[in-house]
């Protein structure tokens, strides 16, 4: 019989399949005459391989050719492989019998599309041993090898890609066949350590120890696997080529035996990648909250201090103020903007990454939602405002009390100057013995006296206007400066009563007296008003002054100009009173009378006129230097606001340009979505390069205020209006990165091609009817016909509630692409990973901690088993986790 092996191809088998069926035929043409060592390998193995099934059934074969020749043993075996039921076997021991039963199993063979030619019941009653090895070959390629299949390949090739994969990491392997690249063993321990590396040291070994190779796999295959052994280590090793198909049958073994491990490895896979996803955003979600917090409790802390308005009395404690508030502004608040930012970043980015996974929205924890911080931020903003508008009115205020306080000491000092010994000479009796000269002299002296008394009425008047001022300014030494005023105004009051009494008593005895100098007492009447004018003129040119514009000291120096126009008026009365003292002298001189060289009716010497007179020509040159070095310190104050306004002029349009120009760049960027990241980048460096000028202009801006300059009318840009804009500008740049950023990381995660999100961008543009990155409802359901959806009312809704979660009434481009991708990409779902587990678990509804810890790496399984509950149902044992509901947890609501 020449045994030809044939195939027809049935309706229900593959293509594939006959075509390797056909090369099989073709192999076993070529080995009707078996090489003896061959003969006697597959004899072994395939001995050995229908032993592992029939042992199932309690029974095994010893001799391959006489054992199967009733044909019982052979129906068992495909009963066993198959799991099916072949006819019932006839039981008789005739000829005709095993005949009978041996093409009931032949027929089964058939039944499963493969067509023996050539063959029949005979030869295998027979015993004819080549002709039994190949229905043997052709049960095992039918039952253990066809169903391989990797990558749409054949059988054969797919048993052979499979094993090259699993064996391509290890050193000296190198698997291209089913025969010598098997004979040194290395190939076979290497693919019992890729699947159980506990069972094998690969690293002790040697390509040189081919037989201890071989032994070692056999037994551990056989103890460990349960894959007897069906080759002899020593025929492989001195066998030219050892034989394919036993190679073949013994390597399909460990396929069959490490397929569940791969289906494992793969539902493993999937749920280790879940996990991982659930642990990342877990992790995104409390470094959320920490920052969150962190924020929030430093705008808690900072919020009491900007709202402190206790003023401080001491300028220089409140000019502390505003240096610790420019640090606050400079050093303190800046990174808490960042913070700020990139906690907005970072929720945005989150919430892309829950969508992607098809996990719910991330909520925050109460008080903690963007809106919360924002609403905080606002109100720190607000209180920062009206904190430093405060400093600067307190600074001010301190400022004009220093300056009242100043005048105050200085008249009062003039004033107590002037009062003193005043009171001792009114309360004097010298009248008593006074002759008639001297009581007229002191009556004339007298009334001298009340002249300058009344002259100093109005000084005193201004002391109590400035205490008056200096209360209701609340200087903090009132009590002080009140003491003081009321010590004046006290001495004031008893001045004026003895004044009077004093009067009386001079006027009592006035009649006696008869003789009085008259030229003593017009000199005496004349020069004190005119001293009394000059101390005004040298208190007017000593005065302090505060200003603050050029007009200001301009109205000083006009009001002094005039006082100038009116010296020459004052030298001539104080030459018309130098003239009466001289009359005084040339009477004496010319009546020979002896005068005692003191005038009587007053204490003013002509010296004294002189002297004071010479003090207020000095002065005045000297006020004409203090005002015009005023004029000058004026017009810098001046240059420094046009220097600061020319800036701000600048830097205030430029920030709101760049707002209006990131307001489109989101969505008018041409290109990849890298390029337009790029272009990004690029535009925020440009942006950041330009803080320079800020920083610049802060500078001109605390020159400034340290010139106490607190108004220019020479631009409409506050530094704090700067600063808001230039933060806005910064947080803006980086939110539009962000949100490229999120549109990467949306492609990529769920399989968009550039070209969709291409398309996606040029539809949104197109209905962008203002060009302000949003879409009204109508422009976007126009939008969505144009795309092609069908849409009623119902539908719209729900897609607007969607896009449009908090009803805005717009669409944005960022809730636009979230919404296109949902559509267009596919996400793993609840149903998937429960898939997963039950892979692992056996098929069973619930798993245990010892499957978890095996199936897993050990943080991932330990997280599972943290979180899973204990399963309840029948028959479960002790410590039984439920991973449906864990499953369902997974793509529930966050508990952050």
């Amino acid at each position: 019989t020449k045994g030809l092996w044939a195939k027809s191809r049935p309706q229900s088998i593959q293509t594939h399949t006959h075509v390797e069926y056909m090369t099989q035929e073709e192999d076993w043409d070529r080995d009707l005459l078996l090489d003896p060592a061959w003969e006697k390998q597959q004899r072994k193995t395939f001995t050995a391989w229908c032993n592992s099934h029939l042992r199932k059934a309690g029974t095994q074969i010893e001799n391959i050719e006489e054992d199967f020749r009733n044909g019982l043993k052979l129906m068992l075996l495909l009963e066993v492989i198959s799991g099916e039921r072949l006819p019932k076997p006839d039981k008789g021991k005739m000829r005709f019998h095993k005949i009978a039963n041996v093409n009931k199993a032949l027929d089964f063979i058939c039944s499963k599309g493969v067509k023996l030619v050539s063959i029949g019941a005979e030869e295998i009653v027979d015993g004819n041993g080549k002709m039994t090895l190949g229905m043997i070959w052709t049960i095992i390629l039918r039952f253990a090898i066809q169903d391989i299949s990797v990558e749409e390949t054949s059988a054969k090739e797919g048993l052979l890609l499979w094993c090259q994969r699993k064996t391509a990491p290890y050193r000296n392997v190198n698997v291209q066949n089913f025969h010598i690249s098997w004979k040194d063993g290395l190939a076979l321990c290497a693919l019992i350590h890729r699947h159980r590396p506990d069972l094998i040291d690969y690293s002790k070994l040697r390509k040189d120890d081919p037989i201890g190779n071989l032994n070692t796999a056999f037994e551990v295959a056989e103890k460990f696997l349960d894959i007897p052994k069906m080759l002899d280590a020593e025929d492989i090793v001195n066998t030219p080529k050892p034989d394919e198909k036993a190679i073949m049958t013994y390597v399909s073994c460990f396929y069959h035996a490490f397929a569940g491990a791969e289906q494992a490895e793969t539902a493993a896979n999937r749920i280790c990648k879940v996990l991982a996803v659930n642990q990342e955003n877990e992790k995104l979600m409390e470094e959320y909250e920490k920052l969150a917090s962190e924020l929030l409790e430093w705008i808690r802390r900072t919020v009491p201090w900007l709202e402190n308005r206790v003023a401080e009395q001491t300028m220089r404690a409140m000019q502390q103020k505003l240096e610790d508030f420019r640090d606050y502004r400079r050093i303190h608040k800046p990174p808490r903007v960042q913070e700020k930012c990139q906690l907005e970043i970072n929720f945005n980015t989150l919430q892309t990454k829950l969508r992607l996974s098809n996990r719910p929205a991330f909520m925050p924890s109460e008080g903690k939602m963007v809106s919360d911080i924002a609403n905080a931020w606002k109100g720190l903003e607000q209180v920062e405002k009206g904190y430093e508008e405060w400093l600067l009115t307190e600074i001010r205020r301190l400022e004009r009390l220093d300056h009242l306080a100043e005048k105050f000491k200085q008249k009062c000092s003039m004033h107590e100057a002037w009062t003193s010994g005043k009171e001792g000479l009114l309360s004097q009796k010298d009248y008593e013995s006074a002759s008639l000269m001297e009581i007229r002299a002191l009556m004339r002296k007298h009334e001298a006296f009340e002249s300058d008394l009344a002259a100093h009425q109005d000084r005193v008047e201004q002391i109590a206007a400035i205490a008056q001022e200096l209360n209701e300014l609340d200087y903090h030494d009132a009590a002080t400066v009140n003491t003081r005023c009321q010590g004046i105004c006290d001495q004031w009051d008893n001045l004026g009563t003895l004044t009077q009494k004093r009067r009386d008593a001079l006027e009592r005895v006035e009649k006696l007296w008869e003789t009085i100098d008259q030229l003593y007492l017009e000199f005496a009447k004349r020069a004190a008003p005119f001293n009394n004018w000059m101390d005004g003129a040298v208190e007017d040119l000593q005065d302090m002054f505060i200003v603050h514009s050029i007009e200001e000291i301009q109205s000083l120096i006009t009001a002094h100009d005039q006082f100038k126009a009116t010296l020459p008026e004052a030298d001539k009365e104080r030459m018309a009173t130098m003239g009466i003292h001289s009359e005084i002298l040339k009477i004496a001189q010319t009546y020979g009378i002896k005068l005692s060289g003191i005038n009587p009716y007053t204490n003013l010497s002509p010296q004294d006129i002189s002297n004071k007179w010479d003090t207020v020509k000095h002065l005045v040159p000297l006020r004409d230097q203090m005002l015009q070095e005023e004029v000058a310190r004026q017009q810098a104050n001046e240059r420094l606001r046009r220097q600061f306004a020319a800036q701000a002029n600048i830097i205030g349009p430029w920030i709101q340009t760049k707002m209006e120009e990131i307001s489109h760049v989101s969505v008018d960027i041409a290109g990849s979505l890298e390029e337009q990241m790029n272009s990004l980048k690029q535009y925020e460096q440009n942006i950041i390069n330009y803080k320079s000028n800020i920083d610049k202009l802060e500078g001109d801006h605390q020159l400034s205020q340290e010139s106490l300059i607190f108004d220019n009318k020479h631009t409409n840009y506050s530094m704090e209006h700067v600063r808001v804009g230039w933060e806005q500008l910064l947080t803006t740049i980086a939110r539009t990165i962000n949100e490229v950023e999120n549109q990467i990381l949306t492609r990529d995660a769920k399989g968009i091609s550039q070209e969709q999100l291409n398309e996606f961008r040029a539809s949104f543009n197109h209905f962008d009817r203002k060009r302000n990155g949003m879409m009204d409802p109508d422009d976007f359901r126009a939008c969505l016909i144009s795309m092609g959806y069908d849409l009623g009312e119902v539908e719209f809704a729900r897609i607007m509630t969607l896009v449009d979660p908090n009803n805005t009434s717009v669409v944005t481009f960022q809730a636009f692409i979230d919404f296109m991708t949902r559509e267009t990409a596919e996400t793993d779902t609840a149903e998937q990973v429960m898939a997963s587990f039950k892979i692992l678990a056996s098929d069973k509804n619930y798993i245990t901690v010892d499957e978890l810890r095996r199936e897993l790496p050990p943080d991932q399984a330990e997280y599972c088993i943290s979180r899973m509950t204990r399963f309840v149902g029948p028959d479960s044992p002790a410590g039984a986790l439920d991973y449906i509901s864990f499953s369902s947890a997974l793509y529930g609501e966050s508990d952050l």
